[in-house]
Formats: structure tokens, sequence, C-alpha cells
């Protein structure tokens, strides 16, 4: 054989190892698990010590918020899926959180505590489930790159839909955090008067690597094909925003929590 076709043939075999590794990735941290169907009346709580501790508490939540009267409502997202949440109401004319969950959560699990909190600072609680997440349609989780400007839609539904005048703080817990920190840093309306940023994290980058090496795996060489997965198969830039990059950017009054 040639070695023109060796060399060839080494490459061809590189270039799938790649790809094949990429997709691994890109299958393993960002397509969202296949929705289960489950009966009337399903609490979506994982098994598990970490929540096991807050089971009573979560259910309890879940269950107030569910007999409380709230509205559902749902937008379009910029590249047209259709995403879904829930508008709850105490005091007509106060100020309104939106609500952002984690990665892999939903709004009713993640944010229903929220209501309650938010209730009792006089603010009304509009929960929304991020694209592929809970409701909403949608098969990739971005996070918070497509999130950040699915958010940008929900700041419009508000002061379309609900009050032209609302003032608007933005909430977010893990994954919503970071999303919440990536939007305070852009171009918005003057209603936004807040942001609750909840366990975020600095980066993309810090936060997959960090996953990566609780795997036992070598982060370092495996971030990249996660990087690569997203362009290839997400179409999502992992780099577009970088959540401690936009909070230099803000305006806005931001609390920071973190444990």
């Amino acid at each position: 054989m040639d070695i023109e076709w060796i060399i060839l043939i080494c490459v061809l075999a590189v270039v799938l190892i790649g790809l094949a590794t990429a997709y691994i990735c890109f299958f393993r941290i960002f397509r969202a698990p296949k929705k289960k169907e489950h009966e009337d009346g399903y609490i979506d709580i994982p098994e598990g010590e970490i929540y096991e501790a807050h089971r009573e508490q979560i259910t309890e939540w879940v269950l107030a918020s569910r007999a409380m009267p709230y509205r559902e409502v749902e937008i379009k997202s910029f590249d047209g899926l259709t995403l879904r949440g829930k508008y709850f109401e105490s005091f007509p004319g106060a100020p309104i959180e939106i609500m952002l969950h984690g990665y892999q959560g939903n709004a009713e699990r993640d944010m229903t505590g929220g209501i309650f909190r938010s209730r009792d600072c006089g603010h009304n609680a509009l929960l929304v489930d991020h694209r592929a997440s809970g409701y909403s349609e949608g098969k990739v989780i971005s996070f918070g790159i497509n999130e950040s400007r699915d958010c940008l839609g929900w700041i419009d539904f508000v002061l379309k839909e609900i009050d032209p005048n609302a003032r608007i703080i933005l909430t977010g817990i893990s994954m919503g955090a970071a999303t919440v920190m990536n939007v305070s840093g852009m171009e918005l309306p003057k209603n936004i008067i807040g942001v609750l940023a909840d366990c975020g994290y600095t980066s993309n980058e810090d936060i997959i690597k960090k996953v990566i090496r609780e795997m036992h795996l070598p982060a370092g060489i495996l971030y990249p094909f996660a990087r690569l997965g997203a362009r290839i198969f997400g179409r999502f830039n992992l780099d577009e925003f970088v959540p401690v990059e936009q909070v230099k950017k803000s305006k806005i009054p931001t609390i920071f929590f973190h444990g």
C-alpha cells in the first residue's frame, strides 16, 4: 500500500475518532434525557441522598402551588420552540420575578419554593421551564447560551402580555443563575430592577471541566471535544457568553448566593 493511502487512512481514522468522541460528549452533557410519561399528580423528585433530605419539603411546596391560582403561559423561542411556564400573581402591579431552574431540572421541582419566598417579599412569580426541560420543547441543553436568549423572550412576554410597566427581577439557580448572569450584561429594558443568582458558575468551561474531573476523566483532553460536539451537533458556541465576564458589564443590582 502506498504511503499516501496509509497517511489518508490514518487521518480519516483520527477524524472519525474525534467526531465520535465529540458526539459522545455531546450526548452525555448536552442532550436532554428523554421525557417520561407519568400519571396525573406525579411529582418529579429524583431518587438519591441529595434529594431525600428535601423530599418532604419539595412535595409540600409543589402540592401547595398546584392548589394556588396560576396562569399557564407560553412563548416561541428565537428558533421556533414552544417554551412554557406558570405565572403566579399574588399582588397586582408588584415586581415580577422570572425564575429559571437548573441543569436537567424543571421549574416545578427547582423553583416552586421560590413562589412562597417571592410572595413573602411582596413579589409575583413567573416560573419557566428551560428549553428541553419540563413542559417546554427541545432536545438540547446549552448551559445558558440559548437559554439566555430565551430569557430575553420571557422578559418581552412580561412587558407585552402582563404589564408594560412591570418591574422585573431575574432569578436563577445553578444553570439558571449562570443564565441570568449572562443576561445581566446585555442591553436590557429599564424594567429590569435586579438579579438573584443562586449557585451560578464562572464559565461553561469551568463547570464542565469540574464535572469531567469528578467522573475521574481527563478534563483537559475531553473538554475540547465537548466544545466541538456543542458546535457540530448542538449548533451553539459554549464560549459565546461567559457569566463572570457578562457580570462585569452589568449595571443591574445583583445578589449572589453560593454554597
